[in-house]
């Protein structure tokens, strides 16, 4: 599989990708530059940091947001005005922001934060349903990946720092978890855990931060089944789009790189494409 370059953006963090079936547009963000893009063009410039967002039926973004001071909301976005609408907010330590997100397939929004230090486990991983907001569970350092089996009845979760890729029991209907596992570990050599999506034969894909590559996963054996290299060190997440849903977007950012890793990985911070021989799950909204 090769992996294509569609934007050379530079992004200082770039993450977060959904894909619009009906559009047939990638959205993705650059948390610390708090921009969102559509495709290679900025649609939004916000003063605060973009954890996520997720995309609403009727055109509109759902966003996590943060600035910095311990204050952070779930906000829709009107694109077109950059009118905001505050939704939902919630009491975070001052040193911490939200990180990654996405809808489950029943429409609830789940995303979590993490300590901008990225050492102290002050995160958490909350749930929205419209109405309310549940924390799921917290003593988290780095909120990341999170994607369902395609039965929906298995969520899987990512916590940087532990290398590790965590299953539980999803209820559909509730929203609640159970039953925590480990599904996959990630060896020190290959980097580190961050965005993840899954395909339709329910293996996990998953980007790794300082290793150069998306890597395709069994989460019922915890085999590594597939390497896919790509030209940037700080691969940060990856989901499915295209018309078959078959092509994998992969977001990458420059944060943390030295002039020497630059000079090696010269389009890092760039948005990639694979085409891939897998059936991607679908980009769920938030209703």
């Amino acid at each position: 599989m090769q992996t294509q370059l569609i934007f050379d953006t530079k992004a200082t963090l770039g993450e977060g990708p959904v894909w619009s079936a009906k559009s047939q547009t990638l959205f993705w963000i650059d948390i610390l530059e708090k921009r969102i893009y559509a495709g290679a063009k900025i649609i939004a410039q916000l003063d605060k940091y973009i954890g996520c967002l997720s995309l609403r039926p009727n055109g509109t973004l759902l966003t996590a947001l943060s600035d910095g001071d311990g204050s952070s909301s779930l906000v829709n976005l009107q694109v077109d005005s950059s009118q905001q609408s505050v939704l939902a907010t919630m009491s975070e330590s001052a040193t911490n922001r939200f990180n990654d997100g996405k809808c489950d397939p029943a429409g609830r929004f789940l995303a979590g934060t993490m300590a901008m230090n990225e050492s102290d486990p002050t995160g958490a991983l909350y749930s929205f349903d419209g109405r309310q907001v549940t924390k799921l569970f917290g003593g988290v350092t780095i909120s990341n990946g999170l994607t369902w089996s395609p039965d929906h009845k298995t969520f899987y979760y990512i916590d940087t720092p532990t290398r590790k890729i965590q299953a539980f029991d999803y209820d559909l209907a509730t929203g609640q978890i159970a039953n925590p596992r480990v599904a996959i570990r990630i060896a020190d050599t290959l980097g580190w855990p961050d965005g993840m999506t899954s395909d339709t034969d329910g293996n996990l894909w998953i980007a790794l931060w300082g290793g150069a590559q998306i890597t395709k996963w069994n989460p019922q054996t915890g085999k590594l089944l597939e390497q896919i290299p790509v030209p940037a060190l700080q691969t940060s997440s990856c989901i499915f789009g295209g018309k078959d849903m078959n092509e994998l977007y992969i977001t990458s950012a420059r944060k943390g790189m030295g002039e020497e890793n630059l000079k090696k990985y010269p389009l890092s911070g760039g948005v990639f494409k694979v085409e891939t021989k897998a059936t991607g799950m679908p980009t769920f909204e938030f209703t």
